[in-house]
């Protein structure tokens, strides 16, 4: 990030958080470049650390929430159950999705306990769902990268299924194709620690990273899920729905579940029911809600 004297500050500590804002624009547009200081960057830089004070205090204060989005097995039947999505319902900007905050989240490390507290309001409200006659139902929660790096993952996993007496196998984490492949050995004894204890293990947004099938056929996963930006068009290009294809039958080769994100229409949910998707979530399915409207919407 650049800033530049006297043009965009007059002191050096001025200056310097300019070049810090236009850092984090760097960082954001994909890093591996430079960005120079527009004052546009400062409101957004100001915002930004607004919402890390804020957001410092969200769990205490009761803000975050969970909403849940069904997932369907492909051929039509009943719910096989939920994943869970974080929200926070900030007091002055209203409800704020993930996409807002988490990378925030992400840079602060409060990502790991807020981590934490969704793993233990998802296998909490789980419990509540088999209490109530629903026992096939699964959760699935979502791990950041600085999560499934975090040490002690493995023993809090255990500990919060112990604690609502759920079996391991109840229970799906959701990691990235790219966070799996950034440091395959060290997610390798990760992901076999979690095998092993029972959870299940699904490949998130699978074909936008750059996996190696040598690596894929070694990770200890029980889905595949196809990321929604190949879904979205797969009734207008003949490129998405080749790949579509081809993940199916990868998942096939290698006895995974297939689950497809992001189903918008009745279209995209029989093309990809007809093209062998085990699973199914999206917006023409279930949108993600809260606890008791799933439960009126689904149960």
């Amino acid at each position: 990030g650049i800033a530049l004297y006297p043009e965009d500050a007059t002191s050096e500590r001025e200056l310097m958080g300019h070049a810090d804002a236009a850092m984090y624009h760097t960082k954001q547009s994909g890093r591996n470049g430079y960005t120079f200081f527009t004052p546009s960057m400062q409101v957004s830089a100001n915002r930004q650390l607004r919402l890390l004070q804020d957001l410092r205090r969200a769990t205490d204060r009761g803000e975050l929430l969970l909403h849940y989005q069904p997932k369907f097995m492909a051929a039509g039947a009943p719910a096989v159950g939920a994943e869970a999505l974080l929200r926070w319902q900030h007091p002055e900007l209203g409800l704020l999705g993930p996409d807002v905050f988490i990378p925030i989240a992400e840079r602060s490390g409060l990502i790991v306990p807020i981590g934490e507290w969704v793993l233990d309001q998802a296998c909490a409200q789980l419990r509540h769902w088999h209490d109530l006659g629903h026992a096939h139902w699964t959760m699935a929660v979502n791990l950041s990268p600085l999560q499934f790096a975090a040490t002690g993952l493995l023993e809090m996993v255990e500990a919060t299924l112990g604690r609502h007496g759920l079996a391991p196998d109840r229970l799906t984490l959701e990691i990235t194709e790219t966070t799996a492949m950034k440091n395959v050995e060290s997610s390798l004894l990760i992901l076999n620690a979690l095998t092993t204890l029972g959870v299940r293990i699904a490949i998130d947004d699978f074909g936008t990273g750059y996996s190696s099938l040598l690596y894929l056929k070694r990770m200890p996963a029980t889905e595949l899920k196809i990321d929604r930006a190949f879904v979205r068009d797969l009734e207008e290009s003949a490129e998405d729905a080749a790949i579509v294809a081809s993940i199916v039958a990868l998942g096939r080769s290698l006895q995974l579940q297939v689950v497809a994100e992001g189903v918008e229409t009745a279209g995209q949910r029989d093309y990809l029911s007809d093209l062998g998707c085990d699973q199914l979530q999206g917006y023409h399915l279930g949108r993600p809600m809260p606890a008791d409207e799933f439960l009126r919407n689904v149960g």
